[in-house]
């Protein structure tokens, strides 16, 4: 009888337990899609003085972004790191960078990476022993961030942007990482990706290449995020002087600047 009470009470508990988890997992969601619409004119007004991308965008297309930007940063954590506190202004700048590198998928916020870590500067990562502007970091579950420098990425378009640099790091990673966002990039495209990438890559290396920076030379990876930072920021040039590789880049995030520019 004893054993019989002990094991009901522990069933209790198993379907208490999964009772709780699908509450707090429906509340989540219902959060992450009915925030938009609880997006203080605030946060609006921080989207039309301070970023451009907002700015260009029709009508609609704001209503939409606004959601992603809204969705992105009900589901993260902003960690204040060596300063007081994450602003409000902060979360909504970092989520719509998030935002504009993701505006051709539907529903993509990066799960896996739900810490933001906001420094008010470079910082010193004890790893390498090296001061970084901006890290993605897979163990940690985290991207970090130096303020000053994601700022300083915003204020003129010269292909060297902090936030979006990471953020394609975090893209590349997410569509690695098995979870409901899993391989969202079109696996042909990313072939053919590669094949532009690597023949880039060996040009930057030899010297013969001068749009991309030569960190863009380093790896795969920091090509991929080099070349987002010039596929926001200077789209015309980097159309003229590498169509294959744009155009491709245009289909992998399912968006053409170009047509931003000159709508």
């Amino acid at each position: 009888m004893i054993i019989l009470i002990i094991f009901i009470g522990f069933i209790a508990f198993l379907v208490m337990g999964i009772f709780r988890d699908l509450i707090v997992f429906f509340f989540l969601e219902a959060k992450s899609y009915l925030s938009p619409y609880f997006f203080p004119e605030k946060h609006v007004s921080f989207l039309e003085n301070h970023f451009e991308y907002f700015q260009k965008l029709p009508e609609k297309s704001k209503r939409i972004f606004i959601h992603k930007v809204a969705r992105f940063m009900s589901s993260k954590e902003f960690i204040a790191r060596n300063m007081e506190r994450v602003t409000d202004e902060m979360k909504v700048l970092i989520s719509a960078s998030a935002a504009q590198l993701t505006f051709g998928f539907r529903g993509i916020t990066f799960p896996y990476f739900y810490k933001i870590f906001v420094f008010p500067e470079s910082f010193y990562n004890r790893s390498n022993k090296a001061f970084h502007k901006g890290e993605v970091n897979p163990r940690a579950k985290a991207i970090a961030l130096s303020w000053k420098d994601f700022v300083e990425g915003y204020l003129k378009n010269d292909g060297r942007n902090l936030g979006l640099h990471e953020m394609a790091h975090a893209l590349r990673l997410e569509n690695r990482i098995m979870n409901d966002q899993y391989n969202f990039l079109d696996q042909n495209l990313l072939h053919e990706w590669e094949v532009h990438a690597k023949r880039t890559m060996q040009e930057i290396i030899d010297g013969t290449e001068t749009f991309f920076r030569k960190y863009g030379g380093v790896n795969n990876e920091e090509f991929f995020a080099v070349a987002v930072e010039n596929f926001f920021e200077r789209p015309g040039e980097f159309l003229t002087k590498h169509p294959k590789t744009y155009r491709t880049l245009c289909k992998l995030l399912h968006q053409d600047p170009v047509l931003l520019e000159n709508s």
